[in-house]
């Protein structure tokens, strides 16, 4: 159902090949700051640490800040077993406060409108006459990932998140630098460019081998219509007990205008 399907692909939208590793000492990073732990009187280290730190500051002055934004987005789907779906995504934002997606197929039909808060998550299934509403927390129940609302809306504006954890070392390649980032959860390799600094692509590794799943994106076609570089063209896979591939294609976008959020549960609908 176009419900479920949409819902868990925008909930994993956080994410190149394998590079030899230079391990440092911990870099703790606290969100918007670098707090560096300096190791014992060893240059080739404070070195390491120096590096972290100016590219973890530089990928912050980069970060998308916003007062509302809103966008329209082609979306292809196809998961393992050849399952495909083409829709369209209508999105709208208020930071730190609610995120309004609506979902319309062939001809403009719409399939679902989410509404989510700080608090909760609604959806209407307009296939099947359905209402749902829970606690946010059933974000984290699909993607198995801590997200909440200022997360969720990173991950669809193209910032990165999970960046308050721990830097465990870097990689480098020609064009590219690499952060390794770890906590309780999972580990991240996350690439930018190493002139501009703007993201490339992430890599996410649940560290519950039971789950043994392994997330992909990729950030790519950035523009600067809007006095900030964004990225246009995003591409999502998923590999583990399912395995999905999505593609993300931004085909319009506004920041901080007056935006309505239009959300309301007809009679007829059934409470699931």
């Amino acid at each position: 159902m176009i419900r479920s399907t949409f819902i868990i692909t925008l909930a994993i939208s956080l994410l190149t090949s394998c590079r030899a590793t230079r391990k440092i000492q911990s870099a703790i990073v606290k969100k918007d700051t670098a707090v560096v732990v300096m190791p014992p009187a060893d240059t080739g280290r404070a070195d390491s640490l120096a590096f972290i730190r100016e590219h973890f500051e530089q990928i912050q002055k980069n970060r998308i800040d916003f007062t509302s934004f809103s966008a329209k987005v082609d979306v292809d789907y196809e998961e393992m077993g050849g399952k495909k779906m083409d829709v369209n995504a209508e999105l709208r934002m208020y930071r730190d406060s609610v995120i309004w997606i609506r979902i319309t197929a062939i001809l403009g039909i719409e399939g679902l409108r989410a509404y989510i808060t700080r608090d909760s998550v609604k959806l209407l299934d307009r296939q099947n006459k359905v209402y749902i509403a829970r606690s946010v927390a059933y974000l984290q129940e699909i993607a198995a990932l801590p997200l909440d609302l200022p997360s969720l809306q990173d991950l669809l504006i193209g910032n990165p998140v999970f960046m308050d954890t721990t830097i465990a070392g870097y990689s480098k390649s020609p064009g590219s630098v690499s952060l390794h980032v770890m906590n309780h959860l999972f580990k991240m390799l996350l690439t930018v460019a190493e002139e501009n600094k703007f993201l490339q692509s992430s890599k996410l590794d649940d560290l519950d081998e039971q789950r043994n799943r392994t997330s992909y994106l990729t950030w790519s076609d950035y523009e600067d219509k809007k006095g900030r570089p964004f990225s246009t063209r995003r591409s999502i896979t998923v590999s583990g007990k399912k395995t999905l591939a999505v593609k993300l294609n931004y085909k319009q976008y506004e920041f901080n205008e007056t935006l309505s959020f239009p959300f309301s549960v007809p009679k007829s609908y059934r409470e699931e």
